[in-house]
């Protein structure tokens, strides 16, 4: 990459710059950072050790755990680090990988959602041949596929950013560098950046969102005129509902945020609703998958009952 700017560092200004309440947050930043990784571990820890999960749908929940866990650990730490500090300071290279990361993981987890909603069009509405569509060789190419879109988008990103003339201040009214507070930073022509970001973006994250809604409709539109049995089309919807319900809490902020135009007065408001997307997801959607899925619960239930089983055993002999 090369850095044609005078600016060797940003300051994040973080979500406030009232200081009494700095504590307070990194308190509760933590804990949310917590709660993060060891829901969103679990779940990836059943779906690699349960054979019972070993199925198209939980393979594609186990990526999105792994996914939640890195998108939270992007921006959350250094967050944490600048709670505490009074030097808020992030170099411009690391500036840029944050960056960077943040976009790879999050094009990546909107094509998954797509990718997910999908899988579930196939196990409702073609049951008989969902073994054959969605084979262990298809599920592994789709998942290397949006990882691999997901990482290429998020270097364009990165590599336009880097080639950008930072002149002026390094303040950055974010809590994480993100390119919309980049661009209002920069000198020059950013005409070309923000195409990109309005539109590579935009299809990255509205295609998936799209081929989401028409899944569910289509999925609708079977259970009504195809399943004349209630308990199947209960059954079914609730196991649809989980996956809507992380889309909505995913999709509606990134679009919020992403479709206005950069400016001054929408920053405070972009920081609130980044943290909705970036910190507060990632946290429910382990908790909204295992409250609904019995499966998932089972499976969390057998392990913790193998752990402790094992932990008294190996007590018992040693005394």
């Amino acid at each position: 990459m090369l850095n044609q700017t005078s600016v060797t560092e940003f300051l994040l200004l973080g979500i406030t710059d009232i200081q009494v309440l700095q504590p307070f947050f990194f308190v509760v930043f933590l804990a949310v950072y917590f709660v993060n990784v060891a829901g969103n571990g679990a779940i990836l820890m059943v779906v690699i050790s349960d054979p019972r999960l070993h199925s198209p749908m939980y393979f594609f929940l186990g990526n999105l755990s792994c996914l939640d866990i890195c998108y939270s650990t992007v921006t959350l730490p250094k967050m944490l680090q600048n709670f505490l500090s009074t030097h808020k300071a992030i170099s411009f290279s690391e500036c840029i990988s944050q960056l960077h990361f943040f976009h790879f993981l999050g094009s990546t987890e909107a094509m998954l959602l797509g990718v997910m909603a999908f899988d579930r069009f196939v196990a409702i509405c073609k049951p008989l041949r969902y073994p054959l569509i969605m084979n262990h060789q298809l599920c592994t190419q789709m998942a290397i596929t949006i990882w691999t879109i997901g990482f290429f988008h998020a270097l364009l990103h990165s590599i336009m950013t880097s080639r950008l003339n930072f002149c002026g201040s390094n303040h950055i009214h974010h809590f994480f560098c993100d390119v919309k507070p980049l661009l209002e930073l920069a000198c020059g022509n950013i005409e070309l950046n923000q195409w990109l970001l309005n539109t590579v973006t935009a299809t990255l994250g509205m295609g998936p969102f799209f081929l989401t809604l028409l899944s569910y409709f289509y999925i609708i539109i079977y259970l009504f005129f195809k399943t004349h049995s209630c308990s199947l089309l209960h059954k079914a919807l609730s196991t649809c509902a989980s996956h809507f319900m992380v889309v909505i809490l995913f999709y509606a902020p990134v679009v919020f945020t992403y479709i206005r135009p950069a400016s001054r007065s929408s920053m405070d408001q972009d920081r609130v609703i980044a943290i909705m997307y970036s910190v507060v997801t990632p946290v429910l959607n382990p908790l909204i998958y295992t409250l609904r899925n019995k499966e998932v619960k089972g499976a969390l239930r057998r392990v913790l009952v193998s752990r402790i089983q094992r932990i008294c055993h190996s007590s018992r002999e040693s005394q």
